[in-house]
């Protein structure tokens, strides 16, 4: 037991430290960096393709009722809503280098953790919302074009898919998002240090 606690005692003596020089620390946040924005752009891409998808629903398909078409664009207007939030804030982090003023890409990255926070949590609703209630207004009359179990597995299927991404999916996006960018904004604030140092 004694040489236990001696061993142990030997390894809480034993401090080991780590320096990371900064240009190994810039690269790092380099990386990151140009993982946000690129998943960012994608998340716009992604957004622009869909509304693409959606108005040409709306112009090529002959709806009998304006019901449909006032659910599309519902549709395609919190899309565009929600591409340009994205857009406004993929431009925070996209239109300064962070290599030539770190403190003002700091700022503009923790602008981008607030507006990303905004986005996940006010407009999130408003965007879940509005889908709901062009994909009602939608189904209307498209629905009626399937017998009854086909329906029913329609709606269930949809509206189980929004809850879905509207809770699990949105809340480990969230979680995951949050600590990356807490994470870059440490890193800035440890290469300021870094440079004011030398």
């Amino acid at each position: 037991m004694q040489e236990f606690d001696h061993i142990q005692s030997l390894w809480q003596s034993h401090s080991v430290e780590v320096k990371i020089s900064s240009e190994q620390m810039l690269q790092q946040a380099k990386k990151e960096v140009n993982t946000i924005r690129n998943k960012s752009l994608f998340n716009i891409i992604g957004m622009l393709l869909s509304f693409v998808a959606m108005a040409m629903l709306w112009l090529f398909y002959d709806f009998n009722s304006w019901v449909p078409q006032l659910g599309l664009t519902i549709f395609l207007s919190a899309i565009a809503v929600s591409t340009f939030m994205l857009y406004k804030s993929h431009q925070l982090l996209a239109k300064h280098d962070f290599t030539t003023d770190p403190n003002e890409f700091l700022n503009n990255l923790k602008q981008y953790q607030l507006s990303r926070f905004s986005l996940y949590s006010k407009l999130y609703w408003f965007y879940a919302f509005a889908l709901s209630l062009g994909i009602v207004l939608y189904f209307f009359e498209i629905l009626s074009y399937f017998d009854l179990w086909a329906q029913g597995l329609i709606v269930v299927l949809t509206f189980g898919w929004i809850i879905f991404c509207s809770t699990l999916v949105r809340k480990a996006v969230i979680k995951k998002e949050k600590e990356r960018i807490a994470l870059l904004i440490e890193k800035f604030e440890r290469l300021g240090k870094q440079f004011k140092e030398l």
